[in-house]
This record gives structure tokens, sequence and C-alpha cells, in this order.
């Protein structure tokens, strides 16, 4: 499916709202916009959502056979994976190599799943319960049944649209909900390939359902409908919040991936030459707009100048650039708002004393470029450290000791992810069972695998992704009684 294919059957969309421009991010240049699709779009797809879930197309249909069809769309998915590189290079700004690593991933997700399409069961016991009436015991055989939620909705951001559009809709396939799917407003080009080949591998009609529009239009629609039982979303925690407030008239179940302020912990006996360069990269690649990022990196007072200087040089040689140039290993911020909310943060620390040793500007180019900043002298009560700013923006404190480094990564009102660098074994298992955070690494970090869930602690999220949590997610349980 060409680019302009793809363009032309976003511009053909109904909708009922205002005109979404799309902005290359890289060039500032605007590739098309699309109609907003409108609460009238998302009150008809919640219909033909319901109908198709009532039917039983998909979510009778035996689990083999939904296997089938999950593995045949993460086959279309590699026959297309330089499609969807191309495209969401072209939405985001990231590099184009980034993009295309990326493919084997999303396309496993799917057959991740199709592995549990056959494995969503209960559990049976053989119970004696008091009989009420006669006072004496009864022998009972319970079970539980894994029903899936009727009509779903999938909501998911800009940092990386094929991803997270794989991340959600392979396992809400596999347990057999019908879908309202909306992508961000900014970056909705692979989630229009995706919907194309979900339907060629034979998800029936009005199963997957995609919708195309503003968060405050579309997004808000999908989590207040009352038809929706279930809202799965990923994105800020401002957004989290909105949309508990909003699911709140039905008590629809919520589960939300959300922000992160995540802490890298280098004591003194690190392999400093790849912890420097893990935590450069966590924080550096993709111009820092990730939710895992390493934002606060924390290097005990022996090792503080040594670490300092050494993100600093990585920081002056990362080379930023659109994706087609040569040579470059991270792109733009995503739109002139991100640049805006990004640079403020930094302005703001200027302002409040910190010592910016890399970076702190916008590169003098085409294109929502900030050269990777690193910041030291910061006070832990600035915005800029206790805040998610979701760009290439690193503060860099000292410490003491194990209790005060534990503290320092603690003290932040989110929890998603956290790493320790260290030598020391024992140091290592104390540190990461102290650290409130969803997910902690020791000596590694960016490390993924579909069978390890994700999640945060605190304000960065509830529930958990990947793995079969990531699949119980979209099931209920329901508890069965008979007498024998």
């Amino acid at each position: 499916m060409s680019l302009q294919a793809v363009l032309d059957d976003l511009t053909k969309r109904s909708g009922s709202g205002e005109a979404i421009p799309i902005i290359n991010p890289a060039t500032e240049e605007q590739i098309t916009e699309f109609t907003d699709c409108g609460e009238d779009a998302v009150n008809e797809a919640a219909a033909r959502a319901k109908a198709t879930f009532a039917s039983g197309v998909w979510s009778d249909l035996p689990g083999r056979e939904r296997a089938k069809i999950l593995w045949r769309i993460g086959d279309l998915i590699d026959e297309h994976a330089e499609e969807f590189a191309r495209l969401d290079s072209l939405n985001t700004g990231m590099p184009l190599m980034q993009a295309q690593l990326q493919m084997s991933t999303c396309s496993e997700f799917f057959r991740y799943y199709a592995g549990w399409c056959s494995k969503i069961n209960g559990v049976a016991y053989d119970v004696k319960t008091d009989g009420i009436a006669t006072d004496t015991y009864v022998n009972m055989h319970a079970y539980t049944l894994k029903e899936p939620y009727s009509v779903v909705g999938l909501i998911f951001p800009w940092n990386g649209p094929i991803f997270n559009a794989s991340a959600k809709l392979a396992p809400a396939l596999a347990a057999g909900g019908s879908l309202l799917v909306k992508p961000a407003e900014e970056t909705p080009l692979s989630a229009v390939l995706l919907d194309r080949l979900i339907d060629e591998a034979g998800v029936p009609e009005g199963v997957v359902n995609l919708l195309t529009g503003y968060g405050h239009t579309a997004g808000a629609a999908i989590t207040a409908h009352p038809d929706v039982q279930k809202v799965a979303f990923t994105g800020s925690t401002e957004v989290g919040k909105a949309i508990v407030r909003a699911s709140a008239d039905n008590l629809k179940k919520v589960t939300l991936e959300l922000g992160g302020k995540s802490p890298v912990l280098i004591f003194d006996d690190a392999d400093l030459d790849k912890a420097i360069m893990m935590a450069s990269l966590g924080i550096f690649v993709h111009s820092g707009q990730g939710c895992v990022c390493g934002s606060r990196i924390f290097a005990q007072r022996g090792v503080f100048d040594r670490v300092v200087e050494g993100i600093a040089g990585m920081a002056n040689m990362f080379k930023l650039g659109a994706p087609g140039e040569e040579g470059c290993v991270s792109g733009p911020l995503i739109s002139q708002k991100q640049l805006t909310r990004v640079m403020g943060y930094i302005d703001e620390g200027k302002k409040g004393g910190v010592d910016v040793v890399a970076g702190g500007y916008r590169l003098d180019r085409k294109g929502y470029f900030v050269h990777p900043t690193v910041l030291t002298n910061v006070d832990p009560g600035m915005r800029l450290y206790q805040e998610e700013i979701f760009g290439p923006v690193v503060s860099i404190l000292p410490f003491d000791d194990e209790d005060e480094a534990v503290a320092l990564a603690n003290d932040t009102t989110y929890g998603l992810a956290a790493t320790a660098w260290t030598e020391n074994l024992g140091r290592a298992h104390r540190v990461m069972k102290r650290l409130q955070a969803g997910s902690v690494q020791v000596n590694c970090q960016l490390v993924f695998d579909h069978d390890v869930p994700f999640g945060g602690y605190k304000q960065s999220g509830w529930g958990h992704e990947f793995g079969k949590e990531g699949l119980e997610i979209y099931l209920k349980t329901k508890s069965v009684w008979a007498q024998l």
C-alpha cells in the first residue's frame, strides 16, 4: 500500500469535526489533513461493535481459529514492514533504521497472542460447602469462565504508532472483544495501513473500528460511551486522569500506561563505560519521547564528575536529523507544541540556576529539533525535575550512599521504570526491591520481551500490558457453581 493510498484512505474517511493537519516534524511541512470523525462516528462505531460482538462472529469463534487470523496479521505486517517503517518515520520523524528495527517486535505481538487464543480458560474446583438450609456439607463443583468485554476502546499515543497499536490490538483481538481503535491525531498513518491488513487477514467486519480524530473529541466520546465496557490507554498521566473521570458514569474498567520520570542509579563500582553509554541512549534516543526514558540520573559522588562528562560527551556526539539524513541517530520532537513545552522547561531551569552542561537550545534549522540537554545543579523541587518533560533533557544529581540514592529515586509521583548500575549483586537486589517502579533493571536499559508484564506504580498507570497479564486485562471472570 503506497503512501498516497494511505493518505487517500485517511482523507476520504467521513467526519463531522474540524480539519486536522498532519505535519512532518522534521521539515514542518504539512503532509495532509483529515477530518475529525466526531462524536457521531464514535456512536455509530460503538453500536456496530456491540452488534458484532452479540452476533458471535468473532467472540464465539473457536480460539484456534482466532489464532490463525492473528498469525496471518503478523505475517502481513512482516510483508509490509518497510511500508510501516516509512510511515512511522515520516509521521514521527524517527530515523528510518529505528522504525525498521521495531517491526519484528510488532508482528511478534500478534504471533505471541495467537498462542494464547486457545488457552483462555478458567479453573475448576471440587468443594464442599455448608448447606444453609440443612446445616450439612454439600458437594459442589465450581469453576470459572474467562469472558471478553464486549466493546473495548483502545487509545494509543504518537511516540510509537505501530508498536503501540500492535501491543494493544493483538491481546484485545485474542480475547475476543470488538474494538474502537483511536490512534493519536498526530500519527494516524500506520493505523490506517494496519486496519487494512486486519481486514485482509480475515477479521470480520465490525470487530475493529478505526476512529481518527482529536483526543478531546473522539477519544473523550469513546471513554464516556455507555456501551464501552473497557478502555486501554497509553499516554500522559493528565489524560489518564481525565479518562478515569469520564469512565465513572458506567464504571467501565480502565487500564492505563502513563508517564514516567524514570531514575537511573550509577554506583561507583559500576561498569562506567557501559552505564554512561546506556544511560545516554536511554534518554536521548527518539529525543527522549518515551515513557521509560531515564530522565533523572543519580551518580555516586566518587564517579559523579566522570558520569556528567561522559553523558555530556554523548549528548554532543548524537547526530540529529531528518529520517533520510545519513548518520542521524535521533529525530525531532513531534510538534511545535511539544517543542514549546520542552524549551519552556529548559528556560525555566536556566532562570532557576541550573548548570547547562550540554545542549539547552533548539537547532538552527527546519524541524522541531532540540539538542540533547544535560543539566546539573538541579533543585529537586524544580518542575523540570518533578514533571515528565518528554524530551531529550536529563538531570544528573550526586548521592553518597545507597539509602540516599533510593530516597532520591523514589521522590516522584511516577513509578514506571528504574535502573541501577552496580557490580555488587547484593546491593543490586536490595535496591531493586526498594525502588518504587513497575519495571526495574540491573545493568541494562531499554529491555523488553513480549512475555514479561509491563506496568507502572503510583501515577504511572493501572494494570499491566504484555505477557499473560496483557491478555487478562481484556477478560472478565465468571464463577459457576453446580451441586453434585
